[in-house]
């Protein structure tokens, strides 16, 4: 996969995350709290500029108190091909 469909995903990521974490009118140092985490590390993964372990993404899933899937839900519609 290039790093620009890397970079894609990641960021479908974030931005699903932060607008899950402002409907549950979370800021990011409650979340992070809540995981343990940085608000900083929070941030960059909100904004796609880390690409983020599948275990964190779980405990974010887990945070927000919603399906692993809701966080994953739109990179569906993501096409690549297997060079």
């Amino acid at each position: 996969m290039s790093m620009e469909k890397k970079k894609e995903v990641s960021i479908l990521v974030g931005n699903r995350i932060r607008s899950i974490r402002q409907k549950r009118g979370l800021t990011m140092e409650q979340l992070s709290y809540e995981l343990g985490i940085e608000y900083t590390q929070l941030s960059r993964i909100e904004r796609g500029i880390i690409n983020t372990s599948v275990f964190q993404l779980f405990m974010i899933s887990r945070a927000l108190n919603v399906d692993f899937e809701e966080i994953v839900c739109d990179l569906n519609g993501i096409e690549f091909h297997f060079d």
